[in-house]
């Protein structure tokens, strides 16, 4: 069986010259960020229907912000404190369970892929390989093993080999399982606690939002298991850089959130209820979508149990649910400070941090992107297109911070009364505008810098980091909201995610951890 060499100048991702600093990895082609190559165009391809997915659920939330606005400035504040409380609590269970299962599909798919195509090759040419030698073909990692520590390759990959045979995927199958499992956990959490997480919040008992709050969470609540499932899916396909399908899911659920909201809302005269009853059924509408096309792709019947993944999940799920608490409790605690200030901050508070999670998020788009190239790289040992993916998601992540936040600072001044009439809540909405609109060159590179460390399996510096930056922020939380209020709040925000973006550019800027070959 022969193999042929390529040369320096048709190496798609050439080396660069490894005697620089690391830190010269966020500079590197920059020339060539917005050009359609070959990693350009994988890029793409990832990045703009996962922002859009990823985009769609918060715009599905202003919808309902400005509907629910009309109702009158209480049932605003209300419904935005159960949004940010149902959103955080959910975070928890979603954000470690999509971030692991994007790059550990990633890395399987990929040896599945590259075992299959060496067993034929020799099927093609019998006796080419001995046993061993195809293992050693096997993506390794730095020590010379296997970067899943499996015990027979042969036996895990076997499958999937036909272009119409069913792959399976050990993770895809455990991550359905385990979503499944903390969707029901999270319903039955935020149902039976929803008053003292209100109270929590800063809603006390005798206030006036309590009761639309109330019922606003406790309906929401009984999507929570369609919501965990559909990231879970969600999680799968991005692993096999298949961003089009959640994209398409995810665009039928909210589309018809928006069209039964009014209906629920104002012909039903259900309120709050109907708007929650109407993202209740969208988001099982999406869950229903992604797994009747996942069944036609993954076989997700495991021969055994013991095939699954669950330590290795858990293990690597627990350093990011570290991760994701820390994150959690920032964002839960401003909207708290917000809340305890009254309905009308927490009214402004709930429009401006719906835009700023909405437009931030198209970043996002870009991190999962970088993880799912970063993961199959790292899983073929690949340091050269790892360096080139990483560069280039940078430059991008910049570029598109910049232009969102050009767009926002002129934007939002003329479309704040799309939310609210109010004009206490108007005037305090252009007080977080700048704040808002400031911080999305910011937000960008963090996302971007949370996607590249997850394709690169960096959880544990991920997880550590963040617990730091949490410390520091939720000190300055307290701090500025007691002195300067409601500008307080986003000043400390602003350091927030300030902090987020320089933990995640030490790591690569340094070269330390998976970037080592940075050095070499």
């Amino acid at each position: 069986m022969a193999f042929s060499i390529m040369s320096e100048e048709d190496d798609p991702y050439p080396s660069w010259d490894k005697t620089r600093t690391p830190i010269r990895i966020f500079f590197k082609d920059a020339r060539n960020v917005f050009k359609l190559d070959e990693l350009g165009r994988e890029i793409a391809q990832i990045a703009l229907p996962a922002a859009l997915a990823l985009a769609a659920d918060p715009v599905a939330s202003l919808v309902d912000t400005a509907f629910i606005g009309q109702i009158g400035p209480v049932e605003l504040a209300a419904v935005g404190v159960a949004i940010a409380l149902f959103n955080q609590v959910s975070r928890i269970a979603i954000f470690p369970l999509v971030s692991v299962t994007t790059s550990f599909v990633a890395e399987e798919d990929t040896i599945r892929s590259v075992y299959n195509q060496v067993e034929g090759n020799d099927d093609m040419e019998t006796g080419s390989y001995t046993n061993d030698e195809k293992k050693l073909m096997i993506p390794q990692n730095g020590k010379g093993e296997n970067t899943h520590h499996s015990n027979s390759v042969d036996r895990r990959f076997d499958s999937g080999r036909g272009e119409n045979e069913r792959r399976y995927i050990p993770s895809a199958s455990s991550a359905l399982v385990i979503g499944g499992v903390l969707g029901l956990i999270q319903a039955i959490f935020l149902i039976s606690g929803a008053k003292p997480l209100l109270n929590f919040m800063g809603v006390k008992s005798d206030s006036l939002m309590m009761t639309p709050a109330l019922q606003y969470l406790t309906l929401r609540a009984l999507g929570a298991p369609a919501v965990l499932l559909s990231l879970a899916m969600q999680g799968v396909f991005r692993g096999f850089k298949d961003t089009k399908t959640p994209l398409y899911a995810t665009v039928a659920g909210d589309a018809t959130n928006i069209i039964l909201d009014p209906i629920f809302i104002f012909i039903f005269h259900l309120g709050v209820s109907g708007a929650a009853i109407a993202h209740v059924m969208s988001q099982y509408l999406i869950a229903l979508i992604l797994f009747w096309r996942l069944m036609g792709q993954v076989n997700l019947l495991p021969p055994s149990i013991k095939h699954l993944q669950f330590s290795r999940f858990l293990k690597n799920g627990f350093l990011l649910l570290m991760r994701v608490v820390a994150v959690t409790f920032c964002v839960t605690l401003a909207a708290s400070l917000a809340a305890r200030q009254g309905s009308t901050s927490m009214a402004a508070f709930q429009v401006c941090l719906q835009v700023w999670l909405a437009m931030s998020l198209l970043a996002d788009g870009l991190a999962v992107a970088g993880q799912a190239i970063l993961a199959s790289a790292f899983a073929q040992n690949d340091h050269n297109k790892a360096t080139a993916a990483a560069s280039r998601v940078l430059q991008l992540g910049l570029f598109l911070g910049l232009a969102l936040a050009v767009f926002l600072g002129v934007g939002l001044s003329f479309g704040a009364k799309l939310f609210t009439n109010d004009v206490n809540v108007l005037h305090l909405i252009g007080i977080g505008i700048p704040f808002v609109a400031v911080t999305q060159p910011i937000n960008a590179l963090a996302f971007v810098f949370d996607g590249i460390n997850f394709g690169a399996s960096d959880f544990a510096y991920s997880a550590y980091s963040m617990v730091l930056v949490a410390i520091i922020s939720i000190f300055c939380l307290f701090i500025l909201s007691s002195t300067r209020g409601f500008i307080g709040i986003w000043i400390a925000l602003t350091i927030y995610m300030s902090l987020r973006t320089i933990a995640g550019f030490w790591r690569v800027g340094t070269g330390t951890g998976p970037w080592y070959f940075l050095w070499c």
